[in-house]
């Protein structure tokens, strides 16, 4: 079957130069047939096929100088997604009055579309945003809340988010509660719990991440959201490191309001993002930037930022074929097949501690590993001055640790290299790794 497969490849990308530099140009193509390939493999048997995540790496144009373990920052988007983003550019630069806002800028429909389609809701239920910071805020100061209502979340959401309701707190005299959690949590059902019992009868929304950008928790939103309905509460979850890292559907969660960004997991260009309100929550939000009162009820309210590009939210349409010709099963079996790589050899290690759970259905791409003894500061700058490995430093008032996100393009040498230089740290300290 592997050398059927190989076959399969030699002739569908052609050795010859004249034949690489014609296919080099449709990598959407290139991808589709390594893909089709192995169609009757399940996604863990194509997690550690190396020569499918080979053809999958050569669609990116990388510095492979250094190593990036950072991805849960912003992803370097695959060549097929950048050539549109600068082919969009150059046609809006023509004439930006005619060719951005009457022939690209209504092509957002069309991504909606296809967003919704991928993501489970309805077209008339997603805004396009610029990040999920933007789209999490509209529904954090666009809800009605009066002075005395309370705000359930965690002291491990992302840190824009808490500001946010920290100036809710200041200039509508709101009440906000933070509750803790152990990393990692393996019992999700502990997570409800924690919540529920902050619950008061003055409260309005349920605040959580889908998995937090911290550690890589995964948080049980569908029956946190069904807990909250049950209340008469709203539930916001920040969806920044979940959607299109692993499978799952947002009308399956039954949560009332889910930002996220596209130039994380989606590998979407920098500033793209989306908010999904249910149906029944979109004309009493408030949005972020004033809109006619006849938009009251269209989802579209959300976007009136004024002059902005077409370009990046119109070259999420080749982000989502790119995403798709792999699958998010293949994409999520792979990241688990890349983290357990890195951490089931660094755990052994008596000083050394994984900061997120191992169990396969919480755990996919994204991880924490703290370092007994090591100010994860020095030991961030250590990989950077010695391996040139980016990761990030997380300090949290409950623990510290180097987050490690690798991507579909990370290769099993790198992921290695990382594993070597963490040794090397244990051994000789960040003063002289």
């Amino acid at each position: 079957m592997k050398q059927h497969r190989r076959d399969f490849l030699r002739r569908a990308i052609p050795a010859t130069a004249a034949g690489y530099v014609g296919l080099t140009t449709n990598w959407l193509e290139r991808v589709s047939a390594a893909t089709g390939a192995l169609a009757d493999r399940s996604a863990a048997d194509v997690a550690s096929d190396e020569t499918y995540w080979r053809e999958i790496q050569q669609a990116f144009t990388l510095d492979r100088t250094i190593v990036n373990l950072n991805n849960g920052y912003t992803c370097p988007s695959p060549r097929v997604v950048h050539e549109a983003l600068k082919r969009y550019l150059d046609i809006s630069n023509q004439a930006p009055i005619h060719y951005m806002w009457n022939m690209l800028e209504p092509n957002v429909e069309t991504v909606r579309r296809k967003l919704a389609a991928e993501a489970g809701c309805d077209a008339d239920e997603i805004a396009i945003t610029r990040n999920a910071s933007e789209g999490l805020q509209i529904a954090q100061l666009g809800i009605d809340l009066q002075a005395g209502d309370e705000v359930v979340t965690t002291n491990q959401d992302y840190g824009r988010m808490l500001d946010t309701w920290d100036q809710r707190v200041r200039r509508d005299r709101i009440k906000v509660t933070k509750i803790s959690f152990p990393v990692p949590t393996t019992n999700l059902s502990e997570l409800t719990s924690r919540i529920e019992a902050a619950v008061t009868p003055r409260t309005k929304v349920i605040h959580i991440c889908h998995v937090t950008n911290l550690t890589g928790q995964l948080f049980p939103v569908r029956e946190i959201a069904r807990m909250a309905r049950g209340r008469g509460i709203q539930t916001i979850v920040d969806g920044a490191h979940a959607f299109a890292h692993f499978p799952f559907k947002l009308r399956d969660l039954e949560c009332d309001y889910y930002g996220t960004s596209l130039h994380k997991w989606l590998l979407a260009p920098v500033g793209t993002g989306f908010l999904y309100v249910r149906r029944e929550n979109i004309e009493k939000l408030w949005p972020l930037t004033p809109a006619a009162a006849a938009k009251s009820k269209d989802i579209r309210k959300f976007e009136e930022v004024g002059t902005h590009p077409a370009a990046n939210h119109n070259a999420i349409a080749e982000a989502l074929a790119f995403h798709q010709t792999i699958g998010v099963e293949r994409r999520a079996a792979r990241m688990r097949y890349l983290t357990d790589r890195w951490a089931a050899r660094l755990e052994k290690h008596p000083r050394v501690k994984i900061l997120t759970s191992r169990l396969p259905d919480q755990s996919w791409g994204l991880a924490n590993i703290s370092l007994q003894g090591i100010d994860v500061s020095k030991a961030y700058e250590a990989l950077w001055s010695k391996y040139r490995i980016i990761t990030a430093a997380i300090k949290h008032a409950e623990y510290q640790g180097l987050r490690v996100t690798p991507n579909i393009y990370t290769t099993l040498e790198e992921i290695d290299m990382f594993g070597d230089a963490i040794e090397d740290l244990m051994k000789n300290g960040a003063g002289t790794a």
